[in-house]
């Protein structure tokens, strides 16, 4: 009997073009579900994870990808909670281990022995994936696919990082970076009651989040970017979210923070930035990572976005253009979110 096999992009060498081809369809083990791909988005944590940008580096060869909506079409033993035929999504906590100290205290997220999808383990770059039930979000049968898939990654990230600037409805909220991330933030930002300011170097970004309902928009390499934010708040960002991947943009959300506000730090680029420790400790400036989200944070997440109608604005593709994806996504000329969209 001749094994089922299935279209996937593999990262074969960091750098290197993706190998778009055949691959065998997984078999789901005890715990797991297989996910027939609807959608996925591509996420700029991709490139990085296919280009070997960070520390701890994906084993290769690896399958990328994890916004992925579809269809559970296998469940293993021990599978309870959903069956086939259930609509669900796929994202970047693949597995968690339920008993330390972060996982019992709610930060599942900050897990030690947590699995990724997409580095480490294969993703949504295929039309089935492996995924543990535990760890899959229900999703509605309607809207598209498409819709749903960056709510799964560029959603609840903004969502849990604009929850972590601790900004309250009728405050100010400045979102650095407005691409894949944070045109999401600008409204999920609108949603939470917040005013939404925007600062991003795109004119084309600028203009889309003015039409998602920023209050204002400032060019990040414009002189006096930082004092023209400031006047507009009337003293800075009670919240700032920075989900630009460039260090300068991290460098310059200081500035725009206001005296007792919290910066939320999304965005994940290669290197590092100075932090003026006079300026934080004098205007008691929070500064704070914020990683993803949770399973609650994701249903959450989820539920506000179809409730408010927050829409990505979207490109759609086929996983054969991943590669010419990746390098506009690498020169910044995504505007919104890239999701590939399967047979």
């Amino acid at each position: 009997m001749s094994t089922p096999m299935m279209e996937a992009a593999v990262v074969r060498a960091f750098g290197a073009p993706l190998d778009v081809g055949p691959l065998p369809v997984p078999n789901p083990g005890p715990g797991q579900v297989l996910v027939r791909m609807e959608a996925t988005g591509v996420c700029h944590t991709d490139l990085h994870a296919a280009r070997g940008d960070w520390p701890i580096k994906p084993r290769l060869p690896f399958v990328p990808g994890h916004e992925g909506v579809g269809i559970i079409d296998a469940v293993g033993d021990d599978v309870a909670l959903f069956q086939r035929g259930d609509r669900v999504g796929v994202a970047w906590l693949h597995s968690a281990c339920g008993h330390c100290e972060y996982c019992v205290g709610g930060w599942e997220t900050l897990c030690e022995a947590q699995a990724d999808t997409g580095y480490s383990v294969n993703g949504t770059f295929a039309e089935y994936a492996l995924a543990q039930a535990s760890h899959v979000v229900p999703l509605p049968e309607e809207p598209d696919a498409a819709i749903l898939a960056p709510l799964l990654c560029a959603g609840v990230t903004t969502y849990k990082g604009i929850r972590e600037t601790e900004a309250r409805p009728g405050q100010c909220l400045v979102v650095s970076g407005l691409g894949g991330l944070g045109h999401l933030a600008v409204q999920y930002g609108v949603a939470m009651g917040l005013r939404v300011f925007g600062v991003d170097i795109s004119p084309d970004k600028l203009a889309l989040a003015e039409r998602l309902g920023a209050e204002g928009v400032f060019d990040g390499n414009a002189p006096g970017c930082v004092e023209q934010v400031r006047r507009a708040t009337r003293g800075g960002g009670h919240g700032v979210l920075v989900t630009a991947v460039s260090p300068s943009a991290f460098s310059q959300s200081i500035g725009m923070a206001r005296r007792g506000g919290t910066i939320a730090l999304v965005g994940l680029p290669p290197g590092e930035f100075n932090t003026p420790i006079f300026d934080l400790v004098l205007r008691r400036i929070t500064l704070r990572g914020s990683i993803v989200g949770t399973r609650n944070d994701l249903r959450e997440a989820v539920s506000i976005a179809m409730r408010a109608g927050i829409r990505p604005h979207l490109e759609v593709h086929r996983l054969h253009q991943i590669n010419d994806v990746f390098a506009r996504l690498h020169r910044g000329h995504v505007n919104g979110r890239v999701v590939i969209r399967f047979e």
